[in-house]
């Protein structure tokens, strides 16, 4: 199957995904990682959410789980844009995040797209090995 064959196929599982990692920002805006510490809690955040994929797309056999978890930190990217595009103004007063900034957009998408490519990559390895 062709990668955009899979990506269309699995389009709103891909959103699904990538709407799951949500739980990362929303921990900060709620103060919830302010708790547990913003740099330990962001850091066990992204493995809780990596691990959580890798099952997700081991348990479903996704035909390739290199394309739907790039796809999946890519729409990760988007929403977590958006949110924080909605939210800033509302919480802050003012715009702000990577909306304020084409280079941080940038930055956004690729290091998503980056995290989708390693834990996707786990995965096909994983998978390889049953």
């Amino acid at each position: 199957m062709k990668i955009m064959d899979t990506i269309r196929s699995n389009f709103a599982f891909i959103l699904g995904l990538g709407a799951l990692a949500l739980i990362r920002p929303i921990m900060k805006i709620t103060g919830v990682m302010d708790l547990i510490g913003q740099q330990f809690g962001s850091i066990l955040m992204t493995l809780l959410i990596s691990l959580a994929w890798l099952i997700i797309v081991l348990v479903r056999r996704v035909p390739n789980p290199i394309a739907i978890l790039v796809g999946a930190g890519l729409s990760y990217a988007l929403f977590a844009i958006v949110l924080s595009g909605i939210l800033s103004p509302i919480l802050n007063g003012e715009l702000q995040g990577p909306l304020t900034n084409p280079l941080a957009l940038i930055s956004v998408f690729a290091t998503n797209a980056i995290w989708g490519l390693i834990t996707g990559s786990i995965a096909q390895f994983l998978r390889r090995k049953r």
